[in-house]
């Protein structure tokens, strides 16, 4: 083994290691805790789990894996964790492998693999599992599908083409935005047959079979994307689109250049974005304009290459702002560097490009102890500023609500044994728009031990905003007037439904409802609003209290006994919201 191919190594382990406390440093967020709630209540191999809409995004493969790790361990982070560091290694190999295709086991391609293992730009998604699950494989099989299909135009070996093609197809089912891997490689390939002096013919020619299979396979999976996919609620936003590519550009892009951002913000529940300062931002202006000074002072038919650069840029941004813009997005969005990872493989693969390019006469340039001492200050600063933005990143990723409300939550229904109204968590940790999984039902619906989620209970209790369960009350927003009978209210028999008025009519909402009453013996009720769901009610002999939970609207409760034989007096109660006592 070379020395290049062993510092190359040594660099992949230290990322890892670097990785791996940011990893083992984070916990469940958002998305992650919608692929538990998933797990937990859809069939693993289910069409409706695998084929979902995840927020515009088609990603079987991606809700396996999350599915089976899920199953295993429930909110076991390291597991997560492990998973994350597992796919990081598997991306890093890849882009190793293909950067020695393209140059050779020789020092220069320590340059660009060095600006992909420590660039900041990848951190964000890689500690978000959910984004980790989209962005490294796509990393992984951009990388592997580019080093393929340029031993395919060199050698002509079929293998190299099933190993394309299968891959490619297996990068889809993490993440449709591999969609763009047959445009790279076919770029990559072609770019570095230009700058070597071939003809890009030839590269068209030898991986015809691979250029067409890819782009069938495309076909197939644009046309199961939108069969899944409601396109109709995508807000095209020119102007927002433009505004956010620029700031991705100046505050994410070019910070990145030189190890930036440096600083991070917050606010629960987003997830952390760039806020580089002027400096930094200055500083990556300057090495950009360093780098390409220097290239085309060096390079020879490398224009082709920076045109490729800017291009994916723009496209790897484009289509995604263009989906989720509106004149109400956040121009934070564009900070939080979730949609660059594949766009530093793009780079670091156009760089070991750009070095196969002839170079032109500059002694300057020439191989020097100088030329040495420098381009390894450059590298050991750029590492040393990607670290600092690593750790500021780390702290900002920390302050985070779930893990204590997580543990509160799980001791509290480790003690608890009667039957739990479902109720949503806290919107900090997750909100409506992720209606089911923000239930409680759905996100502990694997944790153990844990009392049933039922519509009606005897205790009634609630998650407080750090995931304590309380002892709670219904709060008097409506009450069921007094019923007609005598000495009992409202009498429930089999053989007639009953309607209890309100004393004013409800929203549309989820409500509950305290039932004083005394029945003859064990059975059940069923009620409902006038508009919702019904509820079954279990009764005791006896004069007891139960608690309901109706969803829907209306000005009254319908009411009818499911039991034989079964008399049911129900008393005025309130009807409302639930709150802490």
């Amino acid at each position: 083994m070379k020395w290049p191919t062993r510092v190359a190594v040594a660099l992949i382990v230290a990322q890892l290691a670097i990785r791996g406390v940011v990893a083992f440093g984070g916990y469940f967020y958002w998305d992650d805790l919608i692929l538990i709630g998933r797990a937990g209540t859809q069939g693993l191999l289910s069409p409706g789990y695998l084929f979902d809409d995840h927020d515009g995004h088609v990603m079987p493969g991606a809700f396996l894996v999350a599915g089976a790790i899920t199953r295993l361990a429930p909110f076991n982070w390291a597991l997560p964790a492990l998973s994350l560091l597992m796919l990081q290694l598997l991306a890093s190999a890849a882009l190793l492998r293909t950067l020695t295709i393209i140059l050779g086991r020789r020092p220069v391609l320590l340059i660009p693999l060095t600006f992909a293992l420590f660039t900041p730009l990848t951190v964000p998604a890689f500690a978000w599992w959910a984004a980790g699950l989209n962005s490294l494989p796509l990393q992984a099989g951009l990388a592997w599908v580019c080093g393929e299909a340029i031993l395919l135009v060199r050698t002509g070996n079929r293998r190299h083409l099933i190993s394309a093609v299968l891959v490619y197809f297996g990068t889809l089912l993490f993440f449709e935005k591999a969609a763009v891997i047959p445009f790279v490689a076919f770029a990559v390939a072609a770019l570095l047959a230009h700058v070597c002096g071939d003809s890009v013919r030839v590269v068209w020619q030898r991986g015809r079979a691979l250029w067409l299979s890819l782009l069938l396979v495309t076909a197939a999976w644009i046309g199961v994307y939108l069969a899944v996919v409601d396109q109709k609620r995508w807000t095209l936003d020119p102007v927002m689109t433009w505004d956010l590519l620029r700031r991705s550009v100046t505050h994410a892009i070019v910070p990145g250049l030189a190890g930036g951002p440096w600083e991070w913000q917050r606010w629960a529940p987003a997830s952390p974005w760039a806020t580089p300062g002027t400096t930094v931002m200055v500083l990556g202006w300057l090495v950009l304009a360093a780098v390409l000074a220097v290239s085309w002072a060096r390079k020879q038919r490398i224009g082709a290459v920076w045109a490729a650069a800017l291009g994916y840029a723009v496209a790897c941004q484009v289509p995604i702002y263009l989906m989720r813009s509106s004149r109400f997005t956040a121009l934070e969005l564009a900070q939080t560097l979730r949609y660059l990872p594949d766009l530093v493989v793009v780079l670091a693969l156009l760089a070991a490009v750009a070095f196969c390019a002839p170079n032109r006469p500059s002694p300057r340039l020439d191989a020097s102890a100088t030329r040495t001492v420098v381009v390894g200050a450059v590298a050991v600063a750029f590492v040393a500023s990607s670290l600092y933005s690593t750790v500021t990143f780390l702290r900002v990723w920390r302050d985070s609500p779930v893990p204590v409300y997580v543990a509160n939550a799980r001791a509290g229904l480790a003690a608890v044994g009667t039957p739990l109204l479902d109720q949503e968590v806290d919107p900090l940790i997750l909100q409506r728009v992720a209606w089911p999984e923000n239930l409680a039902s759905h996100m502990f619906a694997l944790v153990r031990p844990r009392p049933e989620f039922a519509t009606a209970t005897t205790e009634l209790r609630m998650f407080d905003s750090v995931g304590r369960l309380l002892d709670a009350k219904v709060t008097w927003v409506r009450t069921i007037t007094p019923g007609p009978a005598p000495h009992c209210g409202y009498l429930v028999q089999p053989d007639d439904e009953v309607t209890m008025p309100l004393d004013g009519p409800l929203l549309p909402a989820d409500w509950t409802a305290e039932i004083n009453y005394l029945a003859n013996n064990d059975g059940s009720l069923t009620m409902t609003l006038p508009e919702g769901n019904t509820a079954k009610v279990p009764v005791r002999p006896g004069l007891n209290r139960v608690f309901v939970r109706l969803s829907g609207a209306g000005a009254a409760i319908k009411v009818r006994a499911n039991t034989a034989a079964l008399s049911v007096c129900i008393a005025s109660g309130p009807v409302g919201f639930v709150a802490p006592k």
